[in-house]
């Protein structure tokens, strides 16, 4: 740990308790399930990241993540990312290294069609505590807040 002259390391008493005027560090192996920086884990007040592994031949329900933005990073793996445009449902490939932006209020759905590797993924949403909406099928909302505008089809 580098520090300047006079300022003296923080000693480790193994508490968890968030403090919220320094940087907190969260190891690999301290996740709170999927989540390693929320409310709960650091005292985040408007972020949450956590990691997620989806198991070959996977899917997620179909979801929306209400008002939070989510940023996703592909850490391994071909995940797949299923949304619908209003006029059809768009299916975005995925490989490691690729980033994608999930807006408020869009219906999606994960998939990892790859019957051997797993997709991990880090995500990264605007709200200290994971939202997800399950919906019962992907369709565009005229705008967050509104009754959604449905395909006819």
């Amino acid at each position: 740990m580098t520090t300047r002259e006079g300022d003296a390391p923080a000693p480790d008493s193994g508490d968890r308790t968030p403090i919220n005027n320094r940087v907190h560090h969260v190891a690999s192996g301290e996740l709170d399930g999927y989540a390693a920086i929320s409310g709960g884990t650091v005292g985040s007040k408007r972020l949450w990241m956590g990691l997620v592994e989806n198991p070959p031949l996977s899917s997620t329900d179909n979801h929306h993540h209400g008002d939070s933005e989510a940023g996703i990073y592909v850490v391994s793996g071909n995940p797949v990312f299923v949304y619908h445009d209003g006029a059809q449902e768009v299916r975005l490939a995925a490989g490691p290294g690729d980033f994608f932006l999930v807006p408020p209020f869009v219906p999606h759905r994960e998939e990892n069609p790859n019957p051997t590797e797993p997709a991990v993924v880090v995500i990264a949403r605007t709200t200290q505590e994971p939202i997800k909406v399950s919906v019962p099928e992907l369709y565009q909302l005229k705008e967050p807040g509104t009754q959604s505008s449905r395909p006819t089809s």
